[in-house]
């Protein structure tokens, strides 16, 4: 019997986490401390700080008595809690997906703000659905029967945030070799870089090109997205697709240190107009 699916967190439940970890900090105790004075498990404290479970009321009520927690910081707390478990984006297909994956499309239905580096490929939310299928043709690898269609259909539900009220923000870097290298033919990428200029008309969204002329850049290591939401008490996410599997990265320090390098990339591109031009030039070939 297969062991059963652990769901992925939510925004709001790192938004729970995150303000239990700052309180913590904040009251001086380390959590040996905090297990020792309210009688928590150590290992379900540090499950509760990485996002990773969700604080029943009286685990949430001893550690709000034991910080100090003020009366606004309690609200805070207890509404993020009782809307932990909100997973109102999920579809029936996403049954079909990796767990990170699922977790990441949670996570960027929510963001205010996608930061997308792609060396390889369009980023997904930038696909049209032929070059999307000849990706995940390509290059997912081990995946079940059922994953390739449902990715196709989640993408195709992830880009009307792009046309959403009020839409998503979206700023892409991709490298030439992104728009150059021929995926499902030259018919397709014909067509999605035909999309490329269409959509990167939208007031929302930025797409850049790193020539090749520019030489090496700091994102030849691989790409990332970078996702910042619209209340600030939800920390900032950075996501990669590697082939050791998805990795979410979540402390300050490697968020700030990301969204450095996407800025750096940015400044490293093409500017939009001339990005434009490039991606024409793509068209006629």
């Amino acid at each position: 019997m297969s062991e059963k699916r652990q769901a992925p967190p939510t925004v709001r439940l790192r938004r729970l986490a995150a303000m239990l970890r700052r309180l913590r900090t904040a009251a001086d105790l380390t959590r040996e401390e905090v297990t020792e004075r309210t009688g928590i498990n150590g290992v379900t404290l540090y499950r509760i700080e990485k996002a990773r479970a969700r604080p029943q009321k009286r685990t949430l009520t001893a550690l709000m008595e034991v910080y100090g927690a003020s009366e606004a910081e309690r609200s805070d707390l207890l509404a993020a809690e009782r809307h932990s478990q909100d997973r109102s984006w999920l579809r029936p297909y996403h049954a079909g997906l990796s767990e990170r994956y699922a977790a990441y499309i949670g996570f960027e239905a929510e963001a205010r703000t996608v930061r997308a580096y792609e060396p390889s490929f369009v980023p997904g939310l930038l696909q049209t659905e032929r070059y999307a299928r000849a990706v995940i043709r390509g290059a997912l690898h081990g995946a079940g029967p059922s994953e390739p269609g449902a990715r196709v259909a989640a993408l195709m539900e992830r880009q009307a945030a792009l046309g959403a009220s009020p839409p998503l923000r979206l700023r892409a870097v991709l490298d030439e070799a992104a728009v150059r290298r021929v995926v499902g033919g030259r018919d397709v990428m014909r067509e999605q870089a035909e999309h490329l200029l269409r959509i990167a008309e939208e007031p929302e969204i930025c797409v850049q090109v790193i020539p090749f002329g520019a030489g090496a850049h700091t994102g030849m290591a691989g790409g990332f997205v970078h996702l910042d939401f619209p209340d600030p008490r939800d920390p900032e996410l950075v996501y990669m697709d590697t082939p050791a599997g998805d990795l979410f990265l979540e402390s300050e320090a490697e968020t700030r240190q990301f969204r450095a390098a996407f800025e750096r990339l940015r400044a490293v591109a093409l500017a939009p107009r001339s990005s434009a031009d490039l991606l024409a030039e793509v068209c006629r070939s």
